[in-house]
């Protein structure tokens, strides 16, 4: 009798593990939806034409020279400001410049950038601020300002996309009444690199 009730209580048992495995395994109703999403970055794209602003030969003391040039938005995403950075090489022709710096003779004019002009220019050849080359190189201005180194006039600068603005320069080869004559012969090569930064992130 002993024999047949642990005979019956062990097929109890196994009867009870198989109707939990196949409780484990019982069917129900479910529903799946999957979304599709997507990050795609926006483009800086800054250009400037034409890529050569100035070249000029057999300049002198006195000489002046009036260029204009563009920057142009050709991104996605808004331009918050352009810095401009320069640099520049001298080639001495005759070895006898010493500590003169040819930068130092060359003075930048630049004009209201009429695109962005908060008052208007006074006049088309009017000099909103003017500094040598050899100065320059110490500064980053914002070249696409309301009012290039004038920020207290400024509403908004920046360069939206699909947007340019044409910027007009002068460049002046300074006549101190001086003698100048070590600079006969010399070249001056001029670099001006356009950094664009984005706008502040923002709520999407």
């Amino acid at each position: 009798m002993a024999l047949k009730k642990k005979l019956g209580l062990g097929l109890a048992s196994a009867a009870l593990g198989l109707s939990l495995v196949a409780g484990g395994t019982y069917a129900y109703f479910s529903d799946t939806e999957v979304t599709a999403n997507t990050f795609a970055a926006g483009t800086l794209d800054l250009s400037v034409d034409p890529t050569t602003i100035i070249d000029v030969q057999n300049i002198k003391p006195g000489d002046w020279m009036n260029r204009s040039f563009e920057l142009q938005n050709n991104g996605t995403l808004d331009i918050a400001e352009v810095v401009l950075s320069t640099s520049y090489t001298v080639t001495d022709a005759n070895g006898d410049n010493g500590a003169e710096d040819f930068g130092d003779h060359i003075r930048v004019n630049f004009f209201w950038n009429e695109d962005k002009a908060l008052l208007g220019p006074l006049s088309p050849d009017q000099v909103v601020f003017q500094t040598t080359l050899s100065d320059l190189q110490t500064m980053t201005p914002d070249a696409v300002a309301n009012e290039l180194f004038i920020p207290w006039l400024e509403e908004r600068g920046g360069l939206n996309t699909g947007d340019s603005d044409k910027l007009y320069v002068q460049f002046e080869f300074v006549d101190n009444g001086e003698d100048q004559n070590i600079f006969q012969g010399d070249s001056l090569e001029l670099e001006w690199s356009f950094e664009a930064t984005q706008e502040e992130g923002e709520s999407r």
